[in-house]
């Protein structure tokens, strides 16, 4: 019944995206200029909230717009109603919808639908991961230096000796081609099957990676925080590869 809900309302807040893509809808910042929030989030989350709520009125609920509606419920839904919202408010059509399901502190559920592109990525813990039902596995490279990787920034800078920029122009000065599609989720499902062969970032939400992160791992990747920890999306940093390059990655993004 979990999985049958979280397929419910993930489906239902894509059509809601492609409903109102490319406008007209109101457009709004929050902490910064372009940290954005529209109309069509708070629709598309508010769709998510009331179907979750039709099933299990007592789940704990955590999202981006809404916030927490706190329970003593063991199961909470992690919410992101689009993760790429700057992408989305341009007209970009590189964003999705995503869903974690966390059970006593544990992910045991994750969804990430780019409605657009009609790709639904799904995972349950230890069942593995599937793009449209079709199981996924993480590439096979070996080697940092022959990789695809992708990246994202955050809208708060901090000066840090690990900053985004330095862990980037390290990657540069590697000559490892990156990329940056501004959708933390759609950049791991991406690495879960195979396209990307490692993904990191420094400052990330709950939201941001709770479906994205065991997609990840139930496709055979690894994830963890910068200093290699076992992640949570309680984190704010993470770094999600096939796992072969990750040490490697992982000392070139930490400038050793």
């Amino acid at each position: 019944m979990l999985k049958a809900t979280l397929l419910k309302a993930t489906e239902a807040s894509g059509k809601i995206l492609q409903e109102y893509f490319n406008g007209p809808f109101e457009v709004s910042s929050k902490s910064t200029l372009n940290d954005l929030v529209t109309e069509v989030d708070k629709k598309s989350e508010q769709t998510i909230i009331d179907i979750i709520r039709a099933t299990y009125p007592d789940h704990f609920i955590l999202s981006e717009e809404a916030g927490e509606l706190k329970t003593d419920a063991t199961v909470k839904w992690i919410i992101d109603p689009i993760d790429g919202t700057v992408n989305y408010a341009n007209g970009i059509p590189i964003c999705c919808v995503s869903i974690g399901v966390e059970k006593e502190g544990e992910m045991i559920l994750g969804a990430v639908f780019n409605p657009f592109m009609q790709e639904l990525f799904v995972a349950e813990k230890g069942k593995g991961a599937t793009l449209n039902g079709k199981p996924i596995q993480v590439s096979r490279k070996e080697q940092v230096a022959q990789s695809c990787l992708v990246t994202g920034f955050p809208y708060h800078w901090e000066e840090k000796p690990r900053n985004p920029l330095t862990a980037l122009e390290e990657v540069i000065k590697a000559g490892i081609p990156v990329r940056r599609l501004g959708s933390a989720a759609i950049d791991l499902c991406w690495v879960a099957c195979g396209r990307f062969d490692g993904f990191w970032e420094h400052h990330l939400q709950p939201w941001d990676a709770a479906a994205g992160f065991l997609i990840v791992e139930e496709a055979g990747g690894k994830v963890t925080d910068f200093d290699g920890n076992k992640y949570s999306p309680y984190q704010k940093t993470i770094l999600a590869t096939n796992g072969r390059i990750h040490s490697a990655l992982q000392d070139l993004i930490n400038g050793k």
